[in-house]
């Protein structure tokens, strides 16, 4: 039986797709569901079987206080980063946008920090921060001030590593900001020069508008980045002093392979993962219609 041209579309539509579909239910879909049962399931010991448990980790998990300090970290960290990542690529992008001298350097020189490994970032910082020979203490020395335990003191480690992540990050969301200052129509620019616009009612009537769809676009790549952190955090505190740096995804790491405690890993991760499906499900039926003014 031969097929028809609209059979062989839709086959080879099929075929196109296959290797993506199979990579994502290999690393994603398969993982995930694996994670949620093991969720419900209380490991056995010493050869014993597991022991279906429901919802009891969850239980479990909401009831340990360290479980709650570790996510109000987490939310400090993503407001800390979140906003000022997003401004201060905004400002850069409009700063390197216009007529400056030598705009090719100081856009490499915003954009260098992204491309350096995180691992490679954090012991630069690492230096930085160190208490006796550290460049900022060697700075508060100079000026006459007493240096400051920056990844030991509790009350400011946090703060700490929010400066390197945004520092880290800026660049890369400048890019996107930078490609979207440059495919605007000049002839906005002109037209409101006729005008007599002033350049910030120019910037908030006409470009941050249309901006509007790539600062969602950075907004949802930070907030990813501001849970999947475990790399700087490894190098830098280890979640030290006391929990005061430690975050959700390094939290999972330290039960899974620290602690050897899967199930906990596995149920902090489906609480991750229903976060984000809340967020990503308001990007979607919100934010979207909200951007591009549906």
């Amino acid at each position: 039986m031969s097929l028809t041209a609209y059979h062989k579309m839709q086959l080879y539509g099929a075929l196109l797709l296959l290797p993506a579909a199979v990579l994502l239910t290999t690393f994603a879909y398969l993982p995930t569901i694996t994670t949620v049962i093991n969720s419900l399931f209380l490991p056995g010991f010493r050869g014993a079987p597991t022991e279906f448990v429901g919802l009891e980790n969850y239980q479990v998990l909401f009831d340990d206080p360290t479980f709650w300090k570790v996510a109000r970290n987490n939310l400090i960290y993503a407001v800390g980063t979140i906003p000022t990542s997003i401004a201060l690529a905004l400002c850069m992008a409009l700063f390197v946008n216009g007529k400056l001298r030598g705009r090719g350097v100081v856009r490499m020189a915003y954009f260098t920090p992204t491309i350096l490994p995180m691992i490679a970032a954090a012991n630069i910082w690492m230096f930085f921060y160190a208490p006796q020979i550290g460049l900022f203490n060697q700075l508060l020395g100079i000026l006459g001030f007493s240096g400051v335990n920056w990844l030991g003191d509790p009350s400011v480690a946090l703060g700490s590593v929010i400066a390197m992540s945004v520092w880290k990050e800026a660049g890369f969301f400048m890019i996107f900001y930078l490609a979207a200052l440059q495919s605007m129509p000049p002839e906005l620019k002109e037209a409101s020069d006729l005008e007599g616009t002033s350049r910030w009612s120019f910037f908030w009537r006409i470009t941050f508008p249309l901006l509007m769809p790539t600062t969602l676009f950075v907004l949802i790549n930070a907030l990813i980045n501001a849970v999947r952190v475990v790399d700087h955090l490894f190098i830098l505190t280890k979640g030290g002093p006391n929990n005061a740096t430690n975050l959700l995804l390094y939290y999972v790491y330290e039960n899974a392979f620290s602690f050897f405690d899967g199930t906990t890993a596995a149920t902090i991760t489906v609480v991750i993962l229903l976060v984000l499906a809340v967020v990503a499900t308001l990007k979607f039926t919100i934010l979207d219609r909200r951007t591009h003014y549906q």
